[in-house]
């Protein structure tokens, strides 16, 4: 069983965390990519981005971002957001405290490391979406939490690209945070679902921004 959308009692235990985005109705949605950057899928992404004149949010791996500062850059001058994905994609349920404070704060200096100017209360989301609830209440004063109204899978290797693409449409309303994912795992059904995911939505005159 895929869980795309986190069940309502889940989200209640985390209220301080981005969701979904308020958006009146309009027609908008923000979609954002984790794992990356990577040589290998994040310019594809940027690509197709562009062809929808589409803004999004990257979460970073911070080792990533070290690897392949250019890549960031890239990101950065196409006019997309960076935010932080902790350095070594760490589960906030099974690290210490301590180490998982630490690799946020370490994936932030890589951020800061390429960002124009350091942010204030910088994007977080958790690797996998585990985090305890201590760990978010204390993040929240330096950090903006943000979890997903809609996760395509696209990291199953076992999915069927097309029906990752029509639950991904199914489920997608204004407002909503998309997760996929820039990762080599998940090129299959990134490079089949995204560039449909972004036609389909624009036909339908949805505009996408970055967070």
């Amino acid at each position: 069983m895929r869980l795309h959308r986190m069940p309502a009692p889940m989200r209640r235990l985390l209220p301080e965390a981005l969701w979904d985005m308020p958006v009146g109705g309009e027609k908008v949605l923000y979609l954002t990519f984790d794992d990356g950057p990577i040589p290998e899928e994040t310019p594809f992404v940027l690509e197709q981005l562009a062809l929808f004149n589409a803004q999004a949010t990257f979460f970073c791996v911070g080792e990533n971002l070290e690897r392949h500062p250019d890549i960031a850059r890239q990101v950065l001058d196409a006019g997309h957001r960076l935010a932080n994905h902790t350095y070594h994609h760490l589960s906030g349920w099974t690290s210490s405290r301590a180490n998982y404070l630490a690799d946020i704060t370490r994936c932030q200096q890589a951020l800061d490391a390429v960002l124009p100017a350091p942010e204030t209360r910088p994007l977080l989301r958790p690797p996998y979406g585990r985090i305890t609830i201590p760990l978010a209440r204390h993040l929240h004063a330096t950090h903006q939490l943000v979890m997903w109204d809609v996760l395509t899978c696209d990291y199953d290797a076992t999915y069927d690209s097309e029906e990752c693409l029509l639950t991904s449409i199914s489920l997608t309303k204004p407002g909503s945070i998309v997760v996929f994912h820039d990762s080599l795992k998940a090129s299959r059904n990134l490079r089949y679902v995204l560039p449909r995911y972004l036609a389909h939505f624009a036909a339908l005159e949805y505009q996408f921004a970055a967070l």
